[in-house]
């Protein structure tokens, strides 16, 4: 298997990191947004930033989604659907039908 070759990159805040990918995402910045509370927090990073990249950010926003169009977001994979229906349950909220 051909390993690809790791590089190092600099963002904005002046955070050393490698990437074999053209993803421009810093780890170090991205693990400081990490939100602490709600359901943003439960998600991983590709799936917090595709809802917030869509405008999601309550879950009453959330609701007005059904589970495809979550989906169909770039990042989100099905693993955080249960999450975020877990999440939505808790409040008296489901994804639209």
């Amino acid at each position: 298997m051909k390993t690809q070759k790791r590089n190092l990159r600099i963002c904005h805040k002046g955070h050393k990191y490698y990437k074999s990918s053209n993803c421009p995402t810093c780890p170090t910045c991205e693990q400081e947004r990490k939100p602490d509370n709600g359901f943003l927090s439960m998600l991983s990073a590709p799936a917090r930033r595709a809802l917030e990249n869509n405008g999601i950010t309550s879950l009453q926003q959330l609701s007005t989604f059904s589970e495809k169009e979550i989906l169909q977001f770039h990042g989100m994979g099905p693993a955080s659907l249960p999450k975020l229906r877990t999440a939505l349950q808790a409040n008296g909220l489901a994804f639209k039908n």
